[in-house]
């Protein structure tokens, strides 16, 4: 069966782009993974610091930890993050938005307006 997804859609002289709302959840996710100081995702439906996920997928959010508004001109992303212990958290946000920005706009041609930051707990280990 087929599922209902979102799709920014990039017109081309060609013909047009269209690009998953998964796919850009994931782009977004493989960013934070490379942020020193990030310990992982948390579910972005109030859930506590044992719901840390990585790859797992929420049925109706895409991928879990990552909100995406596709609405506007551009895209806002909500991130929900759980920060290291010891790492100052409002630098570890700074990276975070500045790598999944470059990222997202880099692999996609899309233009992205903001990427909120959410931390929802901090990983002692």
């Amino acid at each position: 069966m087929a599922e209902s997804k979102e799709y920014m859609t990039l017109p081309e002289e060609n013909g047009s782009i269209n690009i998953s709302e998964e796919v850009i959840a994931a782009i977004a996710v493989g960013a934070v993974r490379e942020v020193e100081g990030v310990s992982g995702m948390m579910s972005n439906l109030g859930s506590s610091v044992s719901d840390l996920v990585t790859k797992r997928k929420d049925a109706q959010k895409g991928v879990r930890g990552v909100k995406i508004d596709m609405t506007g001109a551009a895209l806002v992303l909500d991130l929900y993050l759980v920060v290291q212990y010891g790492h100052p958290i409002p630098e570890v946000a700074k990276s975070t938005q500045a790598a999944v920005s470059s990222a997202v706009e880099a692999m996609t041609g899309c233009a992205v307006e903001a990427v909120n930051i959410h931390v929802g707990g901090v990983a002692l280990n």
